[in-house]
């Protein structure tokens, strides 16, 4: 008998130990809740819409569609910019009511390196280079017969392409407003231009000069005829001479990089996306170590980035104004190249919106940047223009980059020979 309770009390010893130790080392994690949100007006239906119409304002008001988020509530993030390494950047600008993120974002990131190698702080056109980049593609459009994406969308490469054809303006001598025009609205332009190009293939009337000289006369209606010749800060310029002796921007110097296990690493292929409507090839295809790698370097050694991606996440808050990938999509340490690929195989993470990394914070042994954002969502929160991404978010959900070629140095000498 006493055997017997010695093997029961030493058993049941077993058995409270055995709880306690799995306890203590088998925590399950704590998980991240999504909710249902309703959508609230914000500064894209109550600035931009209302300078416009009242129609699109009223029936977004009436009809409050909901969607599925990430629950922010109770959760703090470094948000605030006084942390942050800052680069020298203009004030953040909407696009207004145009799909031109691109321009933006791009057009911002040269201003930057306009000031970083010359100390001078100028506002560029980001419409002279939409204006161009229209023409360009109704070219191209007939050139193909028609077999072209014509869309307000493109990547940060093509504000590279068209410096280099047509150079660039200040913004003071080509705004693409109309008089008393507070925000860009390009929604009838684009589609008179669009039906314009349908009836020219619908009718195989593939004339390139009359459909350049259509397609111009409509983008001069809508936002007036770019210069040939303007003075600035009393010289006169050309946009070609403008940009090499006033902006001293050096095109050549510029290289995109992008991060897809469909082709082989460290070489050159093309980005495949509906906005890399020209099917431009020149893009550096790298490890995503090595991708994340650029952005970090390239920010410590004192060069911003024009970066495009996905931002239609469950983690991505125009109120809180951060980037997060919360774990009941992926847990942070399973985010590699294949989780990578496998949602830009499956198109859950695309091409929709370009911005310009303006700064970064290190927490934890984790990078933060500072973005900035001409989009409307990005002037709803309380640092009008910027948001606050996690590095877990670039890796995951950005598709590509444009920085200067310094900035990427350890990352060329592996590939330029």
């Amino acid at each position: 008998m006493k055997n017997k309770q010695m093997r029961k009390y030493s058993c049941l010893i077993t058995c409270i130990f055995t709880v306690l130790f799995f306890s203590a080392f088998s925590q399950t994690p704590s998980k991240e809740n999504g909710v249902f949100k309703e959508y609230k007006a914000g500064f894209y239906q109550n600035n931009i819409l209302k300078s416009i119409n009242t129609v699109d304002v009223n029936k977004r008001q009436q009809s409050p569609p909901k969607y599925f988020a990430f629950d922010f509530k109770g959760k703090e993030y470094p948000t605030d910019i006084e942390k942050y390494k800052k680069y020298w950047h203009n004030n953040p600008l909407s696009q207004g009511r145009a799909g031109t993120c691109w321009c933006f974002a791009t057009t911002s990131f040269f201003e930057t390196e306009i000031f970083r190698t010359t100390g001078k702080k100028i506002k560029i056109s980001e419409m002279f280079t939409a204006y161009w980049e229209y023409v360009e593609r109704a070219k191209a459009f007939v050139e193909n017969r028609g077999d072209v994406y014509f869309a307000e969308g493109s990547e940060a490469v093509s504000v590279v392409r068209i410096m280099k054809l047509y150079g660039a303006v200040p913004s003071q001598v080509y705004s693409g407003l109309k008089s008393g025009q507070e925000f860009h609205n390009h929604k009838e332009m684009f589609n008179e231009m669009n039906q314009y190009l349908v009836s020219i293939k619908n009718n195989n009337n593939w004339n390139e000069a009359e459909v350049v000289k259509t397609i111009k006369s409509i983008l001069n209606y809508y936002m007036g005829i770019p210069p040939e010749k303007f003075e600035f800060e009393g010289e006169k310029y050309t946009p070609q001479t403008f940009l090499k002796n006033q902006l001293k921007l050096k095109p050549d110097n510029y290289f995109s990089f992008m991060s897809t296990m469909e082709i082989a690493y460290n070489q050159k292929g093309e980005l495949v996306e509906d906005d890399n409507w020209w099917h431009c090839d020149d893009y550096y295809n790298v490890s995503l170590n090595d991708f994340s790698n650029i952005i970090i370097n390239s920010l410590k050694k004192g060069y911003t980035i024009s970066i495009c991606g996905d931002v239609s996440e469950p983690g991505y808050d125009r109120y809180t104004e951060v980037g997060i990938i919360p774990d009941f999509d992926i847990p942070s340490e399973y985010i590699n190249e294949n989780s990578r690929q496998f949602r830009l195989s499956n198109k859950t993470t695309t091409d929709d919106h370009c911005l310009h990394i303006v700064g970064y914070f290190e927490k934890d042994s984790q990078f933060w940047f500072l973005v900035k954002d001409s989009g409307s969502g990005g002037f709803d929160g309380e640092h009008k223009g910027y948001r606050f991404w996690s590095e877990d978010y670039i890796k995951l959900k950005m598709m590509n980059i444009l920085v200067h070629k310094d900035g990427a140095s350890e990352i060329l000498n592996k590939i330029v020979k």
